[in-house]
């Protein structure tokens, strides 16, 4: 039963965001386009849509437009054509509509999707997860289905629902399942059967074509490439070796967009590069030429043209639209406003380091810049995860450290995305070995080659990233010390206070010989941790910092009050000052002076 008020409008500067604004969950609604995006002066997050006379903002009464279902979210809003949000309060999980709120039924939700005169969306309890659907005219809840692992994605076409759905003792990058059933709205699921995925196949994504074609990405491969199905057998659109799809941290992505002509717009990932692709009816297909190595999974068709947010390592990302016709025009619909005194960014060199395991792995490297004529300091910076890859776009935090004399090495480890199903699940059993080995081959390539300094190497993750980092200085050289953030500390307890999605990542990852932390390392640690963070509880944190303390290991805790597993504004501020002051001593005690 829905009770309180709904959402409620917010001012939105229409020539552009604000400066460290940020856009999500871009998606289409008829000729329209509707996105997420952050307000850093006021902390909050609403939902825009847009339209020939302008710009309008949402939001929910005193907070922001978000989700944690499945701990790391699923979208968020849902515009009617009507113009009528949906939307998920970021702090509470509960369905703000035009009737009302949820109330406190226990449940998170997210994932919203449209059904004709309802509305989809999964909602999340520790015992497992819903599909429900809610009558856009009454605000009638209705349970359709129920399972004790994980439903994601759900969409509907003409009687016929589709949805994603795996179990809670795997990931659904390593095992996912593409279901499809009878639906008429207002009545209940029938015939309900499995038409792709399994215990070796991740299968997401599922989109309805106009003429009833189902659409889906799959690993089968051994990469994630679009398939189709329709009524028959399942066959390959594009197949290629390459990855066409993101890892499904959050549900609702959509790595690709279905155009009124028949053709498809899609990402393809080879590294850490992403491009746009056409493909034609025909199954031909061409690139898009667009300014942008980076593109969020979230395309959207807007008439023949695309919508998509993209940036690379000298644009911050932008919402931008795109031609499909061959003529590659791209318009900025929206980005945030630059300060004209920010210096040159350091734009990446892609190197290629083999590794211990026989395998090539690839490291972004970030020079200085300016160059200050001598060998710089090194921070190696494994990505977080870990089952993810380096973001190849411009990052606050990496200029922070360039302009300041360091160089930045980010490295795509084994089990990183975006070199296949094999490479993703390399790291598995080995984390905290292969990872490490990794970053560590990454810095001696680096030395070797002479462009670093090699006794000022430092290691700074955040999340997994974040242990990797602390495994890294639990062995000699070449890193002096290391920095974790918001850092998974124990993966042995991990397994049971992980959210609940992510507690199977735990078991999968764990190497059965990773020494206990606090009593291996052998460098100086920063810490930085929020206390509220629901990833990776700060008890393992401050039992770390006070074990390091006792052994004279600890270079400094950072402990921020009400603060999650995401450090954003402020606190994102201070985080970074306190890794430079950390750095700045560590070389002041080499004898090297960094400039001011």
């Amino acid at each position: 039963m829905l009770e309180g008020i709904g959402v409620e409008t917010v001012a939105v500067d229409p020539r552009s965001a604000e400066v460290g604004a940020n856009f999500d969950w871009l998606t289409s609604v008829g000729a329209r386009l509707s996105w997420v995006e952050t307000q850093p002066s006021t902390g909050r997050a609403i939902a825009v849509l847009s339209a020939s006379t302008g710009l309008t903002g949402y939001s929910v009464p005193g907070g922001s437009v978000g989700s944690s279902l499945h701990a790391y979210g699923g979208m968020p809003h849902l515009f009617a054509p009507s113009g009528a949000l949906v939307a998920v309060d970021a702090a509470t999980g509960r369905l703000i509509t035009p009737f009302g709120h949820t109330g406190d039924d226990g449940f998170t939700y997210g994932d919203l999707a449209g059904c004709g005169d309802e509305m989809l969306a999964v909602r999340e309890h520790e015992r497992g997860d819903q599909l429900v659907a809610l009558d856009r005219a009454s605000g009638e809840l209705r349970v359709l289905l129920t399972t004790d692992g994980f439903l994601a994605s759900p969409r509907f076409h003409e009687g016929r629902l589709a949805w994603t759905r795996w179990t809670n003792d795997v990931m659904p990058w390593d095992s996912c399942e593409i279901w499809i059933a009878n639906y008429t709205p207002g009545q209940d699921l029938s015939r309900p059967r499995r038409l792709a995925g399994g215990p070796t196949e991740s299968a997401i994504q599922p989109c309805w074509g106009i003429d009833g074609t189902l659409y889906f990405m799959s690993d089968r491969s051994g990469w994630w490439n679009l398939y189709r199905w329709r009524n028959g057998p399942v066959e390959a659109v594009a197949p290629m070796s390459a990855e066409c799809a993101t890892a499904p941290w959050e549900s609702g992505y959509t790595n690709f967009a279905l155009l009124p002509a028949g053709q498809v717009v899609m990402t393809v990932q080879s590294g850490p590069e992403q491009q746009l692709l056409v493909v034609e009816r025909d199954g031909a297909s061409r690139v898009i030429q667009t300014p942008y190595t980076s593109t969020k999974p979230y395309i959207a068709a807007t008439g023949n043209r695309v919508a998509f947010i993209g940036a690379s390592p000298t644009r911050a990302p932008e919402i931008a639209v795109a031609t499909t016709d061959g003529s590659d025009k791209i318009e900025i619909i929206r980005r945030s406003t630059t300060r004209v005194e920010e210096p040159a960014a350091s734009t990446p060199e892609l190197h290629r380091v083999s590794t211990g395991g026989g395998t090539t792995i690839t490291v972004l490297l970030y020079p200085p810049s300016p160059v200050e004529g001598r060998l710089p300091p090194l921070i190696v910076r494994p990505h977080a995860g870990p089952t993810y890859h380096s973001e190849f776009r411009l990052d606050r935090e990496v200029q922070f450290f360039t302009s300041r004399g360091f160089a930045v090495a980010e490295v795509d480890y084994r089990g990183s995305t975006g070199y296949g199903r094999t490479f993703r699940k390399a790291l598995d059993g080995n984390w905290g070995r292969f990872d490490v080995e990794d970053c560590r081959n990454a810095a001696l390539h680096l030395i070797a080659s002479g462009r670093v300094c090699p006794d000022a190497v430092f290691i700074s993750g955040a999340s997994a990233g974040g242990y990797t980092a602390l495994k890294a200085v639990c062995e000699d050289g070449p890193f002096a010390l290391a920095v974790a953030r918001s850092a998974i500390i124990d993966p042995e307890r991990w397994r049971t206070t992980a959210p609940r999605f992510q507690r199977p990542h735990a078991t999968i990852l764990a190497s059965a010989t990773s020494p206990v932390v606090a009593a291996a390392v052998r460098q100086q640690v920063l810490l930085v941790h929020g206390a509220a963070d629901q990833v990776a509880p700060v008890d393992d944190a401050d039992e770390l910092a006070t074990a390091l303390r006792q052994r004279g290991l600890l270079a400094g805790l950072v402990r921020f009050d009400g603060v999650g597993h995401y450090l954003s504004g402020s606190a994102q501020q201070v985080a970074l000052d306190a890794e430079l002051a950390t750095y700045r001593k560590a070389l002041l005690d080499l004898g090297i002076v960094m400039p001011a």
